[in-house]
């Protein structure tokens, strides 16, 4: 007779194989999403096309060639090809913009984001940890700036600052901080009653320490998700304010920068307009997309059996 005392013994895996494993389950739940799939393929793209710009880019992106005014795209008739989507009205490549101008997105996203992930992050694990009159007052402020239109915030923010790149991308931070500070106070809340929190605490774990190194790990997946779709809103907000002239300045290759350059030649040259337009639909959408995979990966309730 066998002994299978050792065969049915349960096997420990290591730090790396667990974390294996756990990459290869994320990877499985986000593939399913084939949209997400594409929308990172897109995001990588405009990542390697910012990192790569000057070597992308055919021309500066800032230099007037003035012996080629709104030249249209290579393809159409007039069309040059050193070119290759036209000129705006000042003799600019629109292409070159185009590629630098994904410097500026990425660049916007990546402060945005950070700005209001990190204090949200420390405003929600406050107001989630300590409760009562703290909680009560940081809610009522977080409540007052919702309650204002995003982009209307933003601007009256801009305008109260100044006009800039600068100025305009700590506006929109402060605009979205409430979502995640209610995202993070809400995960606090809910993972304040489980044992491990009770079981550090008797073991004599300091409040920060039960902050951030017991509670926040576990209230990350839902905060990685708002990120990512905050950064395509980040994107979106600042093209608008650029457009109506309250974020980068000329002659910033950026993509709401070109938009409300070009608003005079909408009838007379429309690469002017519509390739900076393409651009913002096809970033915003892709991490839009990304989000929903990454959305679908890392909640327990939407992982499809």
């Amino acid at each position: 007779m066998t002994d299978t005392s050792q065969t049915n013994a349960p096997v420990k895996l290591s730090d790396a194989a667990i974390r294996r494993r756990m990459i290869a389950e994320f990877w499985f739940y986000f593939s399913q999403n084939r949209g997400a799939v594409v929308g990172l393929a897109v995001f990588i793209l405009l990542v390697l096309i910012a990192v790569f710009a000057s070597v992308l880019a055919p021309h500066d992106p800032t230099t007037q060639h003035r012996e080629a005014l709104l030249v249209p795209p290579v393809w159409q008739d007039g069309g040059s090809a050193s070119y290759l989507l036209g000129t705006d009205a000042v003799g600019r490549d629109i292409l070159s913009r185009l590629i630098f101008g994904a410097q500026y997105s990425l660049f916007i996203g990546i402060v945005v984001v950070s700005i209001a992930l990190v204090g949200g992050i420390v405003i929600g694990l406050l107001a989630g940890f300590f409760g009562g009159w703290v909680d009560s007052v940081i809610m009522r402020v977080m409540d007052v700036i919702l309650a204002f239109p995003s982009l209307l915030l933003a601007l009256v923010l801009v305008a109260v600052l100044g006009p800039g790149l600068t100025n305009a991308m700590i506006a929109i931070a402060i605009v979205y901080q409430p979502h995640f500070a209610r995202l993070t106070r809400a995960a606090v809340m809910s993972e304040m009653k489980r044992e491990y929190v009770t079981a550090a605490r008797v073991a004599g774990a300091g409040n920060i320490r039960l902050m951030f190194k017991t509670i926040l790990p576990n209230c990350l997946a839902p905060l990685i998700v708002q990120a990512t779709l905050s950064f395509s809103s980040a994107v979106l907000d600042s093209a608008a304010l650029g457009f109506l002239g309250m974020g980068a300045q000329p002659p910033a290759p950026e993509w709401g920068t070109m938009l409300a350059e070009a608003r005079e030649f909408i009838l007379r040259a429309w690469w002017v307009v519509t390739f900076p337009g393409l651009a913002i639909l096809i970033s915003v959408l892709a991490i839009n997309l990304m989000g929903d995979g990454l959305r679908d990966a890392l909640d327990p309730k939407l992982k499809r059996s």
